[in-house]
């Protein structure tokens, strides 16, 4: 198979995995709510977004300096244990509760633990993308019945925005992308272009972070990244953070439970015309974003993902017959 169609290939397996995280999000929006897994009272409140944010600020400071530190284990584990956290809540409302021993589900707690040994004891690409879609599918949807659509279109854009300053301005997410590299956890998802490729005999990049022979580019690990294994027929693999699906999908998600539209009917799934529009816009950002980064030089992923989602949602939402000032959340303070 020649090389164009491998990547032609890796394109489509980067779109599936993005669209099976949009569509798992979907599915879990109802469950996790009559599950009271909802965690503000108040998911309307544009607040919310900023407080996330501080939060994320914060845990990418602290991840820098606990890589300046060598405590590359600490991160390691503290991932693999939200991991754990996060199937445990997928798969609590995806199982059906056929053993429960005081009062715990036993097949959701042994699936969660299952999921975090793969991620511990053999973390290929398999492994990585499947944990991946798992607990981005969850947070996604739990972030989803927490913002309403407001607070989730002002996440969008601050996170665009922030994406942007961190890879073409200060670059400090190039060091973080190193390391999260070397960990190998799944905070990014692996998108193997050669068929003999192997996640976990990737090297990391050298200490000062140049790019790899053949990529004149910048790394991040919030985006699609060229920094891979490369020889005579091209890159091994396609890296792109799983940030990039989640933070998207937290608006479609939010955008099937809170926006007061009829839904399309399919069982399953929390979907509406405006979220459908919006996954739509939000796997044509995709496209465009990773046609970029096959020229050889990686970019920051949520502008073209944010903003293909907010446009596709806009599209949808006004062919729906609600008012730009619906659509956007802002009735309540107009």
């Amino acid at each position: 198979m020649d090389h164009r169609r491998r990547l032609l290939l890796a394109v489509a397996g980067t779109a599936g995995l993005f669209l099976c995280i949009q569509l798992g999000a979907l599915a879990l929006v109802e469950p996790f709510q009559s599950a009271g897994l909802q965690p503000v009272e108040n998911p309307e409140d544009p607040t919310n977004s900023l407080l996330y944010v501080v939060a994320l600020l914060v845990a990418t400071g602290l991840m820098l300096a606990a890589f300046k530190f060598d405590l590359q284990w600490l991160i390691r584990g503290m991932v693999i244990l939200a991991s754990v956290l996060l199937s445990w809540y997928v798969l609590s409302v995806v199982l059906p509760p056929l053993v429960i021993v005081s009062g715990l589900h036993v097949l959701a707690i042994g699936g969660a633990l299952a999921i975090g040994a793969g991620l511990a004891l053999y973390p290929e690409w398999y492994v990585i993308d499947a944990a991946g879609v798992v607990i981005g599918a969850g947070a996604a949807g739990l972030f989803g019945i927490t913002f309403g659509v407001l607070p989730a279109l002002v996440l969008l854009v601050v996170l665009a925005v922030y994406d942007a300053i961190s890879v073409y301005g200060t670059e400090h997410m190039l060091s973080l992308a190193d390391n999260v590299l070397a960990i190998k956890v799944p905070v990014l998802l692996v998108i193997p272009v050669s068929a003999s490729y192997s996640f976990l005999e990737e090297e990391p990049a050298s200490a000062d972070l140049e790019p790899p022979e053949g990529d004149d580019g910048d790394s991040d690990p919030d985006g699609p990244s060229a920094e891979s294994d490369e020889s005579d027929s091209g890159r091994d693999a396609l890296f792109i953070g799983l940030g990039d699906a989640v933070i998207p999908t937290v608006l479609i998600a939010s955008v099937a439970f809170f926006v007061p539209v009829a839904s399309l009917g399919i069982p399953g799934l929390a979907l509406t015309l405006p979220a459908l529009t919006a996954m739509v816009g939000m796997l044509v950002g995709l496209l465009v974003l990773l046609w970029m980064v096959l020229q050889g030089r990686a970019h920051a992923g949520l502008p073209l993902l944010n903003g293909g989602t907010i446009a596709g949602y806009l599209v949808g939402a006004l062919a729906s017959g609600l008012t730009l000032v619906e659509a956007l959340g802002l009735g309540p303070y107009l």
